[in-house]
């Protein structure tokens, strides 16, 4: 029974991008981002696309859904069997903290977005034709877009990009850990727990806070 529903939701996560290979598009790419709300840090952004002929196979890779909904463990097993598959073609951006401070995080975020969508296609060397994007957002690309509420829940391509967001970045936080130990970002990826709050007023700010944060 919990088989039969499994097939059934990964089913039902490509019903978008059935119906835009109907409509002629073949090359989608699901796009989501990570750390927009964590006060240190970069903001990620995660670029995936799955062929037609490839979407059978990928599919059967277990519990791809919004990486919010899986925990840190569950996450990275899912993150190796997305990548480790050349079914699947991802790409990522990165904005730093610094670069969020001059722009505004919407507007890094919509950058991380763009160099995620050109990473892919640097990599596949695959000319994306369409993008589905998480969320009310649209990039400055020539690119036919759609934006999905609840995208990284609902298309199975924007759930894996969420992965591969977010799992990047955690593992970005946990490199920043060891130069910054006193902010324990390991634990928290820099959000605004009340251990990181406790810390910034013990120790300050650090170099990958961001300062156009309220803290």
């Amino acid at each position: 029974m919990l088989f039969f529903l499994f097939l059934r939701y990964n089913k039902d996560m490509i019903q978008e991008e059935k119906r835009l290979w109907k409509k002629g598009y073949k090359y989608i790419a699901g796009i989501d981002e990570a750390g927009r709300g964590p006060l240190a840090g970069p903001v990620s952004a995660g670029a995936v696309l799955i062929l037609k002929k490839d979407f059978k196979e990928v599919k059967k890779i277990k519990s791809v859904k919004d990486s919010k909904k899986l925990n840190e463990k569950k996450r990275k097993e899912v993150y190796l069997n997305l990548i480790k598959t050349n079914k699947v073609k991802w790409g990522i951006g990165m904005v730093s903290e610094k670069t969020i401070d001059k722009i505004n995080i919407l507007q890094a975020t919509k950058l991380a977005m763009i160099k995620a969508v050109k990473d892919l296609e640097k990599k596949s060397r695959i000319k994306v034709d369409f993008l589905i994007l998480d969320g009310k957002i649209k990039l400055d690309l020539d690119i036919n877009q759609k934006s999905i509420i609840k995208a990284d829940d609902k298309v199975f391509s924007v759930s894996a990009a969420s992965i591969i967001a977010k799992v990047t970045r955690d593992e970005i936080m946990k490199k920043y850990d060891r130069k910054y130990p006193e902010y324990n970002f390991k634990k928290h990826k820099g959000y605004g727990t009340k251990e990181h709050l406790k810390n910034i007023k013990k120790n300050g700010t650090c170099k990958i806070h961001r300062k156009s944060f309220k803290f």
